[in-house]
């Protein structure tokens, strides 16, 4: 679809760039973080800072076009189609108040900015696990971390935004000046104006801990049952991890890896060693291999092999209200057929604890979960593909009896709706915000279901 006159000029007139199918450098541009993703807007732009951002969404509304901010590209579901992709790598404010345990990000920061600056401080940010997500798709759209059973969600630590509204007005909110669009921001993405900043509540951690125990395949039943059992007695302070991980046999995997099942339990906590609470799961299964001490945020990250730039891949995740015996069996036993071979990685985050009464008010919650489950079906050579799209379908089906009410909408994988993440009444309020903030429709509307 062709952009219309108001766009014309727009180069000329910008600091920043304004790409435009059939211009050098717009397919590496529109690409999203998933690679298996084809997104195909109008144009991408790149402003340079607020007056390039005002010029864009001028002319967006002269021409009828949404703009779709997309920080970092992660995120994306694929449907926007005539649109006009708003990177803002420009916006790169970053602001720690070490006494008040406040930052204020640029909505162009990733958070692997925030976690180096904060290396030491006693301070930790409430961040996802790869350091190239961006601070505000992440808390936007609600933001599962490390610290979720300690702190919230993502979304649950943000006490204000810079907002670019539709109409052309920039301007600090927080939930006494618009409490309904603060509502929106926590979960719902940028559907009632463009977000060009945040201020967010650091987590008190001076003390964190962490640990990792590996187990083989063969164990996986029992261990995820003591996981299971340690998430009713576990302390707000302890999160925990379980990866499940069964590799192909590909040159390019290191050896130690390559061709190898098994799983791997990781904690972190706010306060302090919690070896004791781990007993449980250390006799549920031969341990391979341990290690435990003082950690950070920054080492976690650099643990995780998450890549860190784009790549190509599927998945599904879901919430469960329950990891009763019955559902872990039948998981581990899907798991290990061998046509499941696709599912390289199966992830499972112990839920609960702060997440179970949200301190801010929000379109997102897990309040309704116990669990959250991520499968990842990834793209590189050698790895098993097929039946991919099979395999996670199947998975999917597997666990519907136990998925809770609501997920958070990070974990939305492509052509997913927001209506998997609030009840009918929460899109109906929505609605009425976003109506409300943008009667012209001028932001795209995201995941919002038409």
């Amino acid at each position: 679809m062709p952009l219309l006159s108001a766009f014309d000029s727009l180069p000329g007139r910008l600091d920043g760039s304004l790409l435009r199918a059939g211009d050098d450098g717009f397919d590496a541009a529109r690409r999203p973080w998933n690679l298996s993703i084809d997104q195909l807007p109008a144009a991408v732009a790149a402003p340079a800072g607020l007056d390039d951002l005002r010029l864009i969404l001028a002319a967006a509304r002269e021409a009828g076009t949404p703009l779709a901010v997309q920080p970092s590209g992660h995120g994306a579901s694929g449907d926007l189609s005539g649109a006009v992709i708003v990177r803002t790598a420009a916006f790169d404010r970053l602001e720690i108040d070490h006494g008040a345990g406040v930052v204020v990000v640029g909505s162009g920061v990733r958070w692997g900015a925030v976690v180096d600056a904060l290396e030491g401080s006693g301070w930790a940010a409430p961040a996802g696990t790869s350091p190239v997500v961006s601070v505000a798709g992440y808390t936007l759209g609600g933001g599962h971390s490390w610290f979720s059973r300690t702190a919230g969600l993502g979304f649950d630590n943000l006490r204000a935004g810079w907002v670019l509204r539709p109409d052309g007005t920039h301007e600090r909110i927080d939930d006494g000046s618009d409490p309904e669009a603060m509502w929106a921001l926590r979960g719902a993405g940028g559907v009632v104006g463009i977000v060009t900043a945040l201020e967010i509540d650091l987590v008190r951690a001076p003390a964190q801990w962490g640990a990792a125990l590996t187990f083989d395949a063969a164990d996986t039943a029992a261990v995820i049952r003591a996981v299971r059992d340690l998430a009713a007695v576990a302390p707000a302070t302890l999160n925990v991890f379980v990866n499940s991980m069964r590799m192909p046999d590909v040159p390019m995997l290191p050896e130690a890896i390559r061709g190898k099942s098994f799983l791997t339990v990781q904690a972190l906590s706010a306060d302090g060693a919690a070896d004791a609470l781990l007993d449980g799961v250390r006799r549920s299964g031969a341990v391979q291999r341990e290690t435990a001490g003082p950690t950070s945020l920054g080492a976690l990250a650099a643990a995780s092999g998450e890549p860190t730039e784009p790549t190509a891949g599927r998945g599904a995740s879901v919430a469960l209200d329950r990891l009763d015996d019955a559902t872990i069996d039948a998981l581990v036993e899907f798991r290990q057929a061998p046509e499941q071979a696709p599912i390289i990685g199966i992830d499972l985050r112990m839920l609960g604890g702060a997440l179970d009464a949200p301190r801010r008010s929000g379109f997102a919650s897990l309040a309704s979960a116990s669990w959250l489950l991520h499968a990842l079906v990834p793209d590189f050579p050698g790895a098993p593909t097929e039946p991919g799209d099979a395999s996670i379908a199947g998975l999917v089906d597997l666990l519907a009896p136990a998925v809770a009410d609501r997920t958070v909408p990070t974990f939305l994988t492509p052509g997913q709706t927001l209506e998997r993440c609030a009840t009918e009444s929460d899109l109906d309020r929505l609605r009425a915000v976003r109506a409300s903030a943008d009667p012209d429709a001028v932001l795209h509307e995201g995941r919002l279901p038409r």
